[in-house]
């Protein structure tokens, strides 16, 4: 999981936006010198991601309260948004995601990595069905049989490239990782670099 941490997340440049960045779980993975905000809920996790950003040397941090579906940052303002195993517990995918491309740059980038149901008429599948109810509750409304390959193929992106794999976890998996580009014109404006 590190070296798909750091593959995904080792490059990013810009203002970067996490979604739901809990303790920080991801900052030992980005470079030093972005700008990166944070949209938590979780008003308990605050003080973890201030403390893991200071130990990880990352300088420009900003912290908002908030939801996926409500970014608190200006249209066209982000050049990546990262999201870690949070679209399974948004109440509203297709709103969070066009709220992502709402604040994406033109050209800029949606870096994901989430569980994902498992194929249809499998073993897994089955359990993944009859245990959403309590697992919503129990899990911060996360759902494990979530197709979100779909939402994020169906999303409006210019292109979506993941790859699907599996963690010795049951019942939340398989998993995705991957990126989806935003569309270099909007509005007629070509993306100026």
């Amino acid at each position: 999981m590190a070296e798909l941490k750091r593959s995904l997340l080792g490059r990013l440049q810009g203002r970067v936006l996490e979604i739901g960045p809990g303790a920080g779980a991801n900052f030992p993975y980005y470079p030093t010198n972005i700008d990166w905000i944070g949209v938590e809920p979780n008003p308990f996790m605050y003080p973890y991601l201030h403390q893991e950003a200071e130990h990880q040397g990352l300088i420009a941090v900003k912290l908002h309260p908030g939801r996926a579906e409500i970014l608190p940052v200006e249209d066209s303002s982000i050049d990546t948004v990262v999201s870690t195993y949070v679209l399974c517990s948004v109440a509203d995918v297709d709103a969070t995601l066009k709220e992502i491309q709402r604040v994406l740059k033109p050209g800029g980038t949606f870096v994901f990595l989430e569980h994902v149901a498992a194929t249809d008429g499998t073993c897994t599948r089955t359990v993944q069905e009859g245990i959403t109810p309590i697992w919503k509750r129990a899990f911060d409304h996360c759902h494990p049989n979530r197709e979100t390959w779909r939402y994020l193929e169906q999303g409006g992106f210019e292109s979506v490239v993941y790859q699907r794999f599996r963690l010795s976890v049951p019942i939340v998996g398989p998993h995705i990782a991957g990126i989806a580009t935003q569309k270099s014109i909007t509005n007629g404006a070509e993306r100026v670099a």
